[in-house]
């Protein structure tokens, strides 16, 4: 590979952060601009020795660089990338760069879908590696087996986490659309992102696109559960190239599936089977029936991509899970407090669930901040009031999009009168400090907080484990 000097616009994001980590781990001089860099990406890019400008200006693009790649929160107008239209310096997107630098080199192993995409693609990539295969990655999130969600592999595969957001402002296509999957894992297909898409059929036809851009030797791993995704498969690849796989307690025709589902405080064991054959027992480190499918899809690609049923076994118990998931941050005062990423009605009613089956000893309190472009609004009303169903007592946290017109909010007020109405304790609270406070106050020894936000939350972790320590001083586990 040609080594570049590359200047990304937009460096500090989750996924143009990672990039430019593997580009620097490749070898390529690297260096970038944001508007807004804080902890912990400007942490990391400062360990990675990646120098980073705050602010965005022309003078950034001094000494020219080789290729400049623009992330997809920058606008047209952004007077850099004007710059770099003007000057007629080459550029791209940060999932164009990645295929042309990356993935065109290897198999390519794209994991996609509503949810599931950043556990499912984290546990492939650990399995390859646990394996000896030593694949790249590039994953949203971070694999508590790897120290980044990036990996520079020289083996045969590369895993990446297909997202089906738009690329840039000068390609309105999902990201995913640039991948040219070799192996590709469907997970699952629901609406969201309703600031770009107006139906779900809208995002049904870019899965349908992805999986015409599989190739005839391809194989793909799918969801049996959403028949939405199956039948997309089905109309572009043949049986043969199509494995099926479920952690429904009637697998039907799915290929590969689980049974004697168990949910402990240390973790999930079943026992998995390709049609009638049983593998034998897994036991891993995730909690929840959705892990288990996640685990499965793992299983399915591990056993069909020549690894051993003990590689793929062994694997699967050692995977520690991806930050930011079902993350239990620290105990005090025998109260637990979680973390996770929860961000849509299916993912707060499986992770609630998950919680509730992990710990059964105390109450569990959902605290939810509802701030993406699709939950701040009001499609999800409906669907939030019966997502909360394995939840003790709901607190629903201010809309973090302020800039969304009132009318077409979440009615956070009437989300929780709704859940009062179906025999929950829930109430609204604005203020993060107010959320502390009433959770230092109501919770006790054997209660479960989890908190559930894809951002900061307004620094709560921080400020709820100093309130919990001055009511329980000398309590920290």
């Amino acid at each position: 590979m040609t080594q570049k000097h590359i200047h990304l616009i937009g460096i500090a994001g989750t996924g143009m952060g990672s990039f430019a980590g593997l580009l620097k781990a490749a070898g390529h001089d690297v260096r970038g601009s944001d508007e807004n860099v804080y902890p912990p990406m400007s942490e990391k890019l400062s360990a990675w020795n990646i120098p980073v400008v705050s602010g965005y200006k022309s003078e950034n693009l001094e000494p020219a660089p080789d290729l400049v790649v623009i992330g997809n929160v920058i606008r047209k107008t952004n007077v850099e990338a004007e710059a770099v239209i003007a000057r007629g310096l080459p550029y791209t997107s940060f999932p164009k760069a990645l295929h042309d630098l990356f993935l065109v080199r290897h198999h390519s192993v794209v994991v996609a879908g509503t949810h599931g995409k950043t556990t499912t693609s984290s546990l492939i990539a650990w399995m390859l590696t646990h394996a000896g295969r030593d694949p790249g990655m590039l994953i949203g999130g971070v694999p508590e087996n790897f120290s980044e969600g990036f990996r520079l592999g020289k083996g045969e595969h590369f895993v990446v986490e297909g997202d089906e957001y738009d690329t840039a402002f000068f390609d309105k296509r999902p990201k995913f659309l640039h991948y040219k999957p070799e192996s590709l894992v469907l997970t699952s297909l629901e609406f969201d992102h309703a600031d770009i898409y107006d139906s779900i059929e809208s995002i049904e036809r870019e899965f349908d696109k992805l999986t015409q851009l599989a190739g005839p030797r391809a194989r793909l791993y799918v969801a049996s559960k959403d028949a939405r995704l199956r039948k997309i498969v089905a109309r572009h690849h043949p049986s043969n190239s199509i494995e099926t796989y479920t952690a429904e307690d009637e697998p039907g025709d799915t290929i590969w599936h689980a049974k004697n589902i168990d949910i402990r405080p240390t973790g999930t064991s079943f026992m998995a089977f390709h049609g009638t054959t049983c593998i034998g027992k897994v036991a891993t480190q995730l909690f929840g029936r959705h892990n288990v499918e996640n685990a499965m899809a793992a299983l399915a690609f591990g056993l069909t991509s020549g690894l051993s049923t003990s590689e793929v076994i062994e694997a699967l118990a050692e995977f520690k899970g991806v930050e930011r998931r079902q993350t239990l941050r620290y105990t005090i005062g025998g109260i637990r407090v979680l973390d996770d990423f929860a961000k849509h009605p299916t993912e707060v009613a499986t992770t609630t669930e998950a919680v509730r089956s992990r710990f059964r000893d105390g109450r569990l309190f959902a605290v939810f901040e509802p701030r993406t472009a699709t939950t701040a609004r009001h499609f999800f009303q409906a669907a939030f009031a019966e997502a909360f169903d394995h939840a003790d007592q709901v607190v629903i946290a201010s809309v973090g999009r302020k800039e969304i017109p009132e009318a077409e909010r979440l009615d956070t007020l009437r989300l929780a009168q709704d859940l009062r109405n179906a025999g929950k304790t829930a109430r609204t609270i604005e203020a993060i400090d107010d959320i502390v406070s009433f959770l230092v106050a109501e919770t006790r020894e054997g209660d479960t907080i989890l908190l559930m936000s894809n951002g900061g939350f307004g620094g709560i972790y921080r400020k709820l484990e100093a309130a919990l320590r001055a009511a329980h001083p000398g309590d920290l586990v």
